[in-house]
């Protein structure tokens, strides 16, 4: 089984960071207790046209997986609701209102609530550095901000234990206009097991390299479940809710013979235009293996045992 870890000592660029903190040494998650600054709680949008690497708020010690660039994860994006092209989402999401911002979060909890997003912020944040892995056959390094989602979904106290957990994001044709040339249903819906939406893994980033999440990424609030392909990782999230069926996902509602509700990131399970055995890491030039769960295995292969992960993709 490949080793999950990340390793760390060729973060890009080095130039920005190293030799500036005592390094603390990580595994999957990079970073506990992680305190944000008083600018970071502020909540102030960031600049799209921004090209530098801010600095992370925490440091890797070894490595060989590299972070991408500010420039590179911030200008590469698929955001249907702004583009279908990449290059023209971080220009068109540029003046994406997301202040003031708020999450319902309910269903079958015990205590539905709505969350501010300066509220959602207070918690206690931290750098999780992950493999970001698209269905499409591209991948990054990304070095996100945020908290755990199982430690919302505690504040709410879901009262089923085998559920799960659907998410909506924000669509607004106003300011959206480009959304009606998407080619799939919106407001974008996705959904996890319950038990996969409370592993330590998954999170709810607000941001990356130590900043507020730019509006391309996805602000001001998305998920992160590093294990799956990146269409899962719903941007913009504006409900949660827990249920205790399956709820509906846009890419299985739009093509179902091509994109599964689980999309686990499996090597051996092509799509169906395409083989998922290797990927493009952007930045690099030559293609390299992709890894079962995207390299999260030893942490995630037990929520799936038993199934027939052909039959689940």
């Amino acid at each position: 089984m490949p080793d999950s870890k990340i390793p760390q000592d060729a973060i890009t660029p080095e130039s920005v960071f190293l030799n500036r903190r005592n390094f603390m040494r990580a595994g999957l998650v990079a970073g506990t207790a992680l305190a944000t600054s008083a600018a970071y709680r502020a909540f102030n949008p960031i600049i799209a046209q921004e090209t530098s690497t801010p600095e992370p708020a925490l440091a890797l010690q070894s490595a060989t997986d590299k972070l991408n660039t500010w420039q590179e994860i911030t200008h590469y994006n698929n955001f249907y609701e702004f583009s279908t092209s990449k290059q023209a989402v971080a220009a068109r999401a540029a003046d994406f209102i997301t202040t003031p911002w708020h999450v319902e979060v309910g269903g079958l909890v015990a205590k539905p609530q709505v969350f501010d997003m300066l509220d959602l912020l207070k918690l206690e944040q931290a750098e999780f550095i992950y493999r970001h892995r698209c269905v499409e056959g591209w991948s990054m390094v990304i070095p996100w901000q945020g908290f755990e989602l199982r430690k919302l979904l505690e504040l709410v106290a879901p009262t089923i234990s085998n559920g799960f957990v659907a998410f909506e994001t924000y669509y607004d044709a106003q300011q959206m206009p480009n959304g009606r040339f998407a080619g799939i249903e919106l407001p974008y819906v996705e959904g996890l097991r319950l038990d996969e939406a409370m592993h330590p893994l998954t999170i709810l980033a607000t941001g990356l390299y130590g900043k507020p999440m730019p509006n391309q990424n996805g602000a001001p609030i998305r998920l992160v479940v590093p294990w799956k392909y990146g269409f899962k990782g719903i941007k913009s999230i504006r409900k949660i809710t827990v249920v205790d069926t399956m709820p509906p996902t846009t890419w299985h509602k739009s093509a179902p013979q091509e994109y599964g509700f689980y999309a686990n990131v499996n090597p051996d399970v092509a799509h169906p235009r395409w083989s998922q055995a290797d990927e493009q890491r952007i930045g690099e030039f030559r293609r390299r293996p992709t890894q079962m769960f995207n390299g999260y295995a030893d942490q995630v292969a037990h929520l799936y045992q038993g199934m027939n992960l052909e039959e689940n993709f």
